[in-house]
């Protein structure tokens, strides 16, 4: 596919990039004149019901798999969703979704965008999308950020004719069909990794001693003072937090602690090849540290002995079998705590060295497999990203 690139020319209303065979300058507008917005219902709460006529579409519901709310109340037309109408989430979350099911109700907090002949609904949505991050930077404050309906009617749009639309969103609709197949191809690759770890830590029967004997030192870390800048200004040492255990190996990190802050703190080196384990609030992440780290309270370091496989290790603290020992200990309070001194009575099996390395040989192909195919998701997603910054104006 050959594109034209505008971005040395100074010509208005012209995009960056744009498919060659189309000339001419976009049209300016704002959005009130190619499309109109409808408000969904304000539903009350004894309104909502656990079963009834009819689905009631939310914010939750719009983004993940909220459990469902029913109505048996009779509306109009302009406040039901129906498969392929185009929908605007606008307060609390943000951005466009197409609807592709049965009839729904659609809440208040979601507007169903009726596009203009001018401006197609394909092109529209990808518009929208590509102004999310700008919009969640404009939105009020008070109790749920939202923007108001006269503002985004507001908003100025510019648009090619109706060919050069389509050409466009199609593009953009087959990136998003393959990106769609990535992520099953991820998800797929995750089951079935969890599925053989689970598999092998229920049928083998290892040998199995406590947690406590499989490592040379563990605990966690603590947190410098934040009003102390001396313990964070230009400091060198990693300090890992939640946020840094997304993936199997710790390979960067955000933040960093002085060597004054270690001091102050009960933080302390967790060495390299060790075990990173959120026992607090988000239990269960976990990750290897390529590096020295050190880390917040409620993550462990774990430093295992010589005998044990450290990628074995990590893969025993994923199963379902350590998932629910961990589960059964946990301390309830102002934070869900599973404590070190709790964690160490849970069996841990210990096989031989050789079958040790075999199954982390085994399970390590498998996560690798799954980081490549995470990093080429990643890059499809970029190039969108690109994409959109790139052929709207």
């Amino acid at each position: 596919m050959t594109m034209a690139d505008n971005k040395d020319k100074k010509v208005l209303n012209v995009p960056a990039l744009r498919f060659p065979e189309f000339s001419g300058e976009w049209k300016r507008e704002i959005l009130n004149d190619v499309c109109a917005f409808h408000n969904g219902r304000a539903y009350k709460q004894n309104e909502l019901l656990s079963d009834g006529k009819y689905r009631v579409l939310r914010v939750g519901n719009f983004f993940t798999n909220d459990s469902w709310y029913y109505s048996d109340l009779e509306l109009d037309d302009e406040k039901v969703a129906v498969n392929g109408d185009l929908l605007y989430a606008w307060s609390a979350s943000f951005g466009p979704r197409f609807w592709t099911g049965e009839k729904v109700i659609y809440h208040y907090h979601i507007w169903k965008i009726d596009s203009f002949q001018q401006v197609s609904k394909e092109f529209l949505f990808y518009f929208l999308e590509r102004d999310t991050e700008k919009i969640k930077n404009e939105v009020q404050g008070g109790t749920m950020v939202h923007i108001t309906k006269g503002d985004m009617e507001k908003r100025e749009i510019l648009y090619p004719s109706i060919l050069e639309q389509s050409k466009i969103a199609r593009l953009l609709s087959l990136l998003d069909e393959r990106i769609a197949t990535q992520n099953r191809i991820i998800e797929k690759l995750e089951t079935l990794i969890k599925g053989i770890v689970d598999f092998i830590f229920t049928v083998n029967k290892f040998p199995k001693v406590p947690f406590k004997e499989i490592y040379v030192r563990a605990g966690e870390g603590g947190t410098p003072a934040t009003s102390n800048h001396e313990y964070y200004d230009n400091g060198t040492i990693p300090f890992i937090k939640i946020d840094d255990l997304q993936n199997k190996y710790i390979k960067t990190n955000k933040d960093c602690i002085t060597e004054l802050g270690l001091q102050k703190s009960s933080a302390w080196i967790v060495p390299a090849n060790s075990i990173i384990y959120s026992n607090g609030a988000t239990i269960g992440a976990i990750s290897i540290n390529l590096f020295p780290v050190c880390t917040k309270q409620g993550i462990l370091g774990v430093v295992p002995k010589t005998k044990i496989n450290v990628e074995f290790l990590y893969y025993f603290m994923t199963s379902t079998t350590f998932a629910k020992a961990v589960e059964r200990i946990v301390t309830e309070g102002t934070m869900r705590t599973a404590y070190l001194k709790d964690i160490n009575h849970i069996p841990c099996p210990v096989p031989c060295s050789v079958k040790q390395d075999e199954i982390a040989k085994l399970l390590s192909t498998l996560s690798e497999k799954l980081e490549n195919e995470v990093i080429f998701q990643m890059k499809l997603q970029k190039q969108k990203e690109f994409l959109l910054s790139q052929m709207f104006i």
